[in-house]
């Protein structure tokens, strides 16, 4: 029960803030700036691995989640619990978020700027890239130390701040789809759901090819996952 209220807990954080600079940004007329938002996500995913990094893992990511038990590098029969966890805690965000500024219609749900399949591949190779990177540092379902918050956190800002203006830069199912669901906005819904957990699983095979055939392939401990 403590991971996953570090995981509710956590991806709460992570939209709140995420989301949040988003909604004030737009009620404040731009004064925290596509670059001030980009880093808000990465900082403050950057903090919650630090937070809870030692008690779940701080995965913050259905995608990630589920990455991670593909890779096994947490048992399958974890990963149900997580993945409620996170969106328990997204929704909680964007409900609170709501009651906060009611006047807002999106409540910082990513909508894509152009094409729905532009935005598809755009979060399917986001999401693959930032998962390569989070099994490059990490151990188990563990980050390997403090330098991994810190790249892991990185990697976010860097794509959220050259993509995010065309899909958002996601690369979350719960961070996507509880401000989605509850301000409306669920007609692109879909590809926030799917592409970032495609990609995620993408990068599971990419790290086999890259590193040694064990780094996905040993059995998963259940004690600190």
């Amino acid at each position: 029960m403590k991971k996953l209220l570090a995981e509710c807990l956590g991806t709460f954080t992570l939209v709140f803030a995420g989301t949040g600079a988003i909604v004030i940004n737009a009620a404040t007329h731009g004064s925290i700036t596509h670059v001030g938002i980009a880093l808000v996500f990465g900082l403050v995913v950057l903090a919650m691995i630090h937070t809870f990094g030692d008690v779940s893992g701080a995965h913050l990511n259905p995608a990630v989640t589920l990455a991670f038990a593909a890779a096994r590098r947490l048992p399958w029969r974890e990963a149900p619990g997580y993945v409620v966890a996170q969106v328990a805690g997204a929704f909680a965000a964007s409900l609170l978020l709501h009651f906060l500024f009611p006047q807002d219609t999106t409540l910082g749900a990513t909508l894509p700027l152009g094409s729905d399949a532009q935005s598809f591949v755009l979060e399917l190779v986001l999401s693959a890239i930032l998962m390569l990177t989070i099994l490059s540092v990490s151990t188990g379902a563990k980050e390997k130390g403090i330098t991994a918050a810190i790249t892991i956190g990185g990697v976010i800002a860097l794509e959220a701040l050259f993509a995010g203006p065309i899909s958002g830069a996601s690369m979350n199912p719960a961070r996507s789809l509880a401000p989605a669901f509850i301000s409306g906005h669920l007609s692109h819904l879909w590809l926030y759901l799917t592409a970032p957990i495609l990609g995620a699983l993408l990068a599971v095979p990419l790290c086999l090819c890259v590193r040694d055939s064990t780094c996905c392939c040993a059995s998963p401990t259940s004690g600190k996952s």
